[in-house]
């Protein structure tokens, strides 16, 4: 049975005439110990899934009109108030972007950590714990650092408390909400780094949110492109970035810089993700698409097996990828 399993997800803001549907048919499904990928750009829908794993979409304005979301085999959609604070922060915890807003100034680092612990592992909530969390996430002199208030400490090391702090209850499910977004690059790869390391340490799954295929690679076992509130591709992490299928993970792919290529302009998806209520007809992408035809603006595609262990969602996913492909390590 897998950890997280999401079938056929669709939540809606508004009702009636004004209802937008910016989840869409989304399933998913993650095992213990591995990690997902969810990727796209900004629009597409990626957050509003992830936090609706522990139905923290607040409802209204959202409205959850169908679908499941099993963790453990148990529907998060059908839980109770009292089940729900069990889970949040304790078998599924969240680290989210820009950890200077999610840090509260006015408290240092270790009382904040310590409040997480009072709520999951009340027997460890000492400074002790503490300190052996902020070991664990790669800071140093932690002894002194767990009286530190948040701006007194960079960026990347006030992401690394916000990591300590998911795992202060031990979850088997850590979701990354773009973690990296606002840090420089050698901090992004640091933290990167971090969550695999932890991942393999630990044991937890992971699923991290990301608009950057070039961090894919490094980390990943399986990837899930969205695209306006739809799945567009799923496969193993190694055979959708050496062999993409759909043209809009072709498009991701070809607009990351490579510095190994000789082009005078970084290539560009034209257009934007269109708003949850506006999508047009057929395949959603088909306006932005280099290789839509007729039959694209009037058929709206299923995601299919086309081969084994690939999923997409389109109907010339047998057309010929570009040549860029993202190189994974070794």
């Amino acid at each position: 049975m897998p950890l997280l399993e999401i079938k056929n997800l669709q939540i809606e803001f508004g009702t009636g005439r004004n209802a937008a549907r910016a989840v869409d048919g989304v399933s998913l499904s993650l095992e213990a110990g591995k990690t997902l990928c969810l990727v796209g750009e900004s629009g597409s829908g990626k957050s509003v899934t992830a936090l609706s794993i522990a139905k923290l979409v607040p409802s209204p304005p959202a409205r959850y009109v169908g679908g499941e979301i099993l963790l453990e085999g148990r529907d998060v959609l059908k839980m109770s108030s009292r089940e729900l604070r069990a889970i949040r922060g304790g078998l599924v915890s969240y680290v989210f972007q820009e950890p200077g807003v999610s840090l509260n100034p006015v408290f240092r680092i270790g009382a904040q950590i310590k409040e997480s612990l009072k709520c999951h592992r009340p027997a460890v909530a000492n400074d002790s714990e503490v300190i052996r969390l902020l070991k664990l996430v790669g800071i140093p002199a932690p002894e002194s650092r767990l009286r530190n208030y948040p701006h007194e400490m960079s960026g990347g090391m006030q992401q690394r408390v916000m990591i300590a702090m998911a795992l202060a209850s031990q979850p088997k499910l850590l979701v990354a909400d773009e973690p990296t977004t606002a840090l420089d690059v050698t901090i992004q790869a640091q933290i990167i780094d971090l969550l695999g390391e932890l991942r393999r340490q630990l044991g937890m799954a992971v699923l991290l949110i990301t608009h950057n295929l070039g961090i894919v690679g490094d980390l990943a076992d399986d990837v899930a492109v969205m695209y306006a509130g739809q799945i567009v591709e799923h496969g193993p992490v190694r055979e959708v970035l050496q062999r993409p299928l759909h043209p809009y993970t072709q498009a991701l792919i070809q607009s990351v810089p490579n510095l190994r290529a000789d082009v005078e302009r970084l290539m560009a998806i034209p257009g934007a993700v269109p708003l949850p209520g506006s999508f047009p007809s057929g395949c959603r992408f088909h306006p932005r698409c280099p290789k839509a035809q007729s039959s694209c603006s009037t058929q709206a595609p299923e995601l299919a097996f086309v081969q084994s262990g690939r999923r997409v969602r389109c109907l010339l996913w047998d057309s010929p990828v570009p040549t860029q492909t993202i190189s994974l390590r070794a």
